[in-house]
């Protein structure tokens, strides 16, 4: 059976009994073993002579004070020497007891090891949480700032493009006079006796013209498009394969090394905007004629069945990548950084797309190797179903 001595000397703190002086009366192995003496050599020595100096001023002017009014005291920390001279910080708990033989002291002692290193690492760790913190919040002030900024940033550039856009509808606009006008100089220079060399020069001016006329005509369209006016239509009832059939006879002319063949699928009466049916023929037939094979035809076929009208032009040019299909129809996308006569600013298709969209339709492209590049423009329209099929050449 465990007695009260073995339970004693076998306790995991250090345990001391003094008398109200502080000698030691009894004390059991751990505190031996913290002072490096044995229990013999303890006995009779006073408990403050074993601490530092230090903490036997604090014992004399607290300690014992809280002792001897309160009659006990807790967790306070003090430093004990070691027989060899080095400190031992521990924790004491004590507490006066009045016993037969006099009043006693009851020491008990825990090291502090183990909580000064969990102390540390939760100072370090809160010094850490601490410098995160301020990193974090230095990150957002910077981010705050990078999102103003960027935001002024952006404004500006707004304010700019908007700028831009009107300059470029004001210009475009404004040259109309001057190129209609040239136009119609060359047009009545044409009908005189010339030379051939007359006729020839007059006729590049009344194309150049007629390639500015279509230029600034696309600015326009792109300017309404881009400051959210949209395109506008003007939808009438006609037939969509006459139209097509004179747009194609004036592009025979406009583009003389083209070979142009108008196919025609179903039935022709429909609702569209004719003007602007025309300008989607003559922007499509113009890409096909930059950048198709001109030794083979261009087909543009216009078809109408139950599910609407549309028009498709094909080309036996080389087959568009797949990065540039990507953005075949945004504004300013050009195939090739090579000029010729025929090529305009890169709003062609943009604006086939845009018109497209005013009838609430839309263009499709597909270009694979062997059978060329086609684009497709659907519009929404209240067709008849197909009811023939005839093919002009």
């Amino acid at each position: 059976m465990v007695n009260d001595q073995m339970l004693f000397d076998g306790a995991a703190c250090a345990l001391a009994v003094t008398t109200e002086d502080g000698t030691l009366l009894r004390v059991n192995q751990c505190f031996s073993d913290w002072l490096g003496m044995t229990a013999a050599e303890l006995h009779g020595r006073r408990f403050q002579d074993l601490l530092t100096m230090g903490g036997r001023i604090f014992h004399q002017t607290h300690l014992a004070p809280l002792m001897q009014v309160q009659g006990r005291v807790t967790e306070v920390k003090l430093d004990l020497r070691h027989r060899d001279g080095h400190t031992v910080t521990v924790l004491l708990n004590a507490i006066k007891r009045d016993h037969a033989s006099g009043v006693r002291h009851e020491l008990a002692l825990f090291g502090t090891t183990d909580r000064d290193k969990y102390e540390r690492e939760l100072l370090n760790a809160r010094k850490l949480a601490e410098a995160l913190l301020l990193e974090k919040t230095a990150a957002q002030t910077a981010l705050q700032q990078a999102q103003a900024e960027l935001n002024q940033a952006y404004i500006k550039a707004q304010r700019r493009a908007l700028f831009a856009e009107q300059m470029v509808a004001i210009v475009s606009h404004d040259l109309k006079n001057p190129l209609t006008a040239i136009k119609m100089a060359s047009d009545f220079l044409v009908r005189g006796a010339r030379t051939a060399k007359e006729t020839q020069l007059i006729g590049h001016i009344g194309q150049s013209s007629e390639r500015a006329q279509r230029m600034i005509a696309d600015l326009l369209d792109f300017t309404q498009a881009r400051v959210g006016v949209g395109i506008a239509v003007t939808p009438t009832a006609l037939d969509l394969h006459e139209v097509t059939r004179c747009a194609v006879d004036e592009l025979r002319v406009a583009f003389p090394r083209a070979t142009l063949v108008h196919h025609t699928v179903g039935a022709a009466d429909t609702c569209l905007d004719g003007d602007r049916l025309q300008q989607v023929i003559g922007n499509l037939v113009a890409n096909s004629v930059a950048y198709g094979d001109l030794q083979q035809p261009i087909t543009i076929t216009s078809q109408l069945d139950h599910h609407g009208a549309s028009l498709s032009v094909h080309n036996h040019g080389p087959v568009i990548d797949d990065a540039l299909m990507s953005v075949l129809f945004e504004p300013m996308t050009r195939g090739t950084d090579q000029d010729t006569d025929v090529r305009s600013v890169g709003l062609g298709l943009f604006i086939v797309r845009e018109i497209a969209k005013a009838h609430g339709g839309d263009v499709t492209a597909s270009s694979q190797v062997g059978s060329g590049t086609t684009f497709t423009v659907c519009f929404q329209t209240n067709a008849t179903p197909p009811t023939f099929d005839r093919f002009q050449g």
